[in-house]
């Protein structure tokens, strides 16, 4: 039975996963990656760092996979969307790469919001630019760093980075290119559009266009010594992590959303034909004459993990020190917090928000009287409704009729049950803990010839799938809370400047 790998790079986390061809992981690895903050709103990492710790993870998978790595028939990569990583013409780092947290260009962003460059834009690429879009960083680095911006000879997504440290071939793939620079109507790269945001300049920088399952190169002697890989295997384009996680959590097509709750509150819908509006991301699918519309913040589970990271370190060493998880422990709190009235609303703006790069988190309504239960309820609920307004505007546009929830809060029973009555729809979990990694294999099933295509899912997904039905009592409650959730955020919206002007006082 043949083998493939799965390489899936988060914000932190940089993982190897081979698999069998019926999707069962028998190997797993994982790398952290430093993150680096110079200054405030800058979030990047080494790119050469990147690539070792993935290797890495790929060495340690392949060591601890007890069949031989000559039976991996093809890789395929997926990493965090948006965000940029330069090379020079030596195809060398050029600085470091920068992440999709990463918020520098925000002023820029909210600049080409009030000149018309975003209406522009919207009506050519299907979206309109945002802090950590590749539009709004290169135009960063020109107007901040022009000595680096005319040293850039490749525009590369993360992916595509580590993807060329296993083949030595420059290319990226149909989901990634479509983050600033198709056409929304042809899908390919449009020479009108640099110009749109004073970057034509770069039109040589920008790599070709594969689609994800295509065959992008073969690993080289170099990488094969690096990760033990046999030189010489196959290679797949890949694709954006927001694509690979619907795929592999068997979200991705017409008539549903795909949930991805993460760092970032990701939510999409597929369609047979580009619908543009400023609340999404028209985007292309995974084939031509295909577009994946994505409505997104960075605002979702990450706000809870920091909670716990904030406030229970003592009970997570606790937890972990006998062997337990504190994601568990702490399931009976939330659940008693549920079952009582509560005051307490929590805006998940922690990272960014649906509201403009001023929005930043807070609680209301807090009492004495109330525990960490109830702060953890408000987060949970507060994650929940942002990714409402999100699904809210993909079903005016697009009338999906259920959803499919996956990242590491689906794993929860009691979760997955806010999100259904948050979002009064049925949420699917399907039964999977490496879902980005699955939809990139995936891809490589299909270069290695194993699948038809990239929705050609040996898996028996009615199997691995639990149905969260709404409760309409519970779903009337949440209704009463989310009216004031953005009624709060509706009367902030002159304050947040002026809260955020204060993280510039000296002091």
């Amino acid at each position: 039975m043949p083998l493939l790998l799965g390489i899936d790079n988060g914000l932190t986390v940089t993982k190897a996963v081979i698999f069998d061809e019926t999707g069962q992981p028998i190997s797993i690895a994982r790398r952290r990656v430093a993150q680096s903050m110079p200054r405030p709103r800058h979030v990047e990492r080494d790119m050469d760092d990147l690539w070792t710790q993935t290797a890495a993870a790929i060495a340690e998978a392949i060591a601890n996979c007890p069949r031989p790595a000559s039976e991996i028939l093809a890789v395929a990569a997926t990493a965090h969307g948006d965000g940029v990583y330069l090379l020079d013409e030596q195809r060398r780092p050029l600085g470091p790469g920068i992440l999709s947290l990463d918020s520098r260009a925000a002023d820029i962003a909210a600049q080409w919001d009030n000149d018309g460059t975003a209406t522009t834009a919207l009506q050519h690429t299907g979206q309109t630019p945002h802090a950590s879009a590749p539009s709004a960083l290169l135009a960063w680095i020109r107007d901040h760093d022009p000595q680096r911006f005319s040293r850039i000879a490749h525009v590369l997504a993360c992916k595509d980075w580590l993807r060329f440290c296993l083949t030595g071939k420059i290319a990226t793939d149909l989901t990634e290119a479509s983050t600033s620079f198709t056409d929304v109507q042809t899908q390919v790269f449009g020479k009108d559009i640099l110009p749109i945001f004073g970057l034509a300049q770069l039109e040589g920088a920008l790599p070709p266009i594969l689609n994800p399952s295509d065959i992008a190169g073969y690993v080289t002697p170099q990488a094969a010594q690096a990760t033990g890989l046999v030189a010489g295997t196959p290679v797949a384009a890949g694709l954006h992590d927001v694509t690979a996680s619907s795929l592999g959590a068997g979200g991705y097509g017409h008539g549903r959303i795909a949930i991805v709750a993460g760092t970032y509150s990701i939510n999409e819908t597929v369609s047979a034909a580009p619908h543009t509006d400023k609340r999404w991301f028209c985007r292309n699918g995974l084939s031509r004459g295909e577009w994946n519309n994505m409505s997104i913040s960075p605002a979702s589970a990450a706000n809870y993990d920091w909670f716990l990271d904030t406030f229970c370190q003592t009970d997570k060493h606790a937890a972990e020190a006998t062997g337990r998880s504190l994601h568990i422990d702490i399931i009976p709190e939330i659940q008693q917090a549920m079952a009582q009235p509560s005051t307490a609303i929590f805006h998940p703006f922690l990272f960014g928000s649906p509201m403009g790069a001023d929005a930043s988190a807070a609680f209301f309504g807090l009492r004495g009287w109330q525990d960490r239960g109830q702060a953890l309820r408000a987060v949970i609920e507060g994650i929940a409704f942002n990714h409402r307004i999100h699904v809210d505007a993909l079903r005016e546009g697009f009338a999906p009729g259920s959803a499919v929830l996956t990242g590491g809060i689906s794993r929860s029973p009691l979760f997955s049950q806010i999100f259904a009555d948050v979002l009064q729809i049925p949420v699917e979990v399907t039964d999977t803990d490496e879902a980005a990694a699955w939809g990139a294999a995936l891809c490589a099933g299909v270069a290695a010839g194993i699948f038809t295509d990239c929705a050609d899912e040996p898996r028996d997904l009615k199997q691995l799938t639990k149905t969260y039905i709404p409760d309409p009592t519970r779903s009337a409650r949440l209704d009463r809370r989310y009216e004031i959730f953005l009624d709060l955020a509706k009367a902030l919206e002159p304050i947040w400047p002026r809260i955020e002007a204060l993280g510039g006082e000296k002091q």
